[in-house]
């Protein structure tokens, strides 16, 4: 079945997408929550006359991820985490975490969008990848100390 999505969907794919899903996560799902809308012909000729007109705006909105990407670039965090005498951290980091210390820099980002892609145990120097755009990634060094 294929759907148009109406808002991003973190495991399926980005406003205004059109994928193809099981017949029942769609019907059960998607449809009745306002999530998706069944993709017919008629509902695929209007999204792409709506994708023709808001492409400027898609734009715009690129070019400000990716200015924000060559910012985040520079930028390293320094985390402390509680750990045993053998460099083992109680608990893990994760992206929240990240996410407040990026805050804590003046950079406004939201935790969803952050991904680690092992999990982060011991003191070291990791990456963490931010999704800024659907084409804009951009990778954050990132080091865990001991407190």
């Amino acid at each position: 079945m294929e759907v148009i999505l109406k808002q991003d969907i973190h495991t399926l794919g980005y406003k205004n997408d059109i994928v193809t899903v099981k017949n029942g996560y769609g019907r059960n799902y998607l449809i009745p929550t306002g999530a998706a809308i069944l993709a017919t012909e008629s509902a695929k000729k209007m999204h792409a006359e709506n994708m023709r007109q808001s492409a400027h705006k898609q734009e715009k909105i690129k070019n400000e991820a990716l200015e924000l990407a060559k910012k985040l670039e520079a930028v390293t965090i320094t985390l402390g985490a509680k750990t045993s005498t053998t460099g083992k951290i109680f608990g893990s980091v994760n992206n929240i975490q990240i996410a407040e210390a990026l805050t804590a820099q003046g950079f406004e980002i939201d935790r969803k969008v952050i991904a680690i892609k092992d999990a982060v145990k011991e003191i070291g120097k990791y990456t963490a990848t931010v999704k800024l755009h659907k084409e804009v990634k951009v990778d954050i060094a990132f080091e865990v100390v001991s407190e």
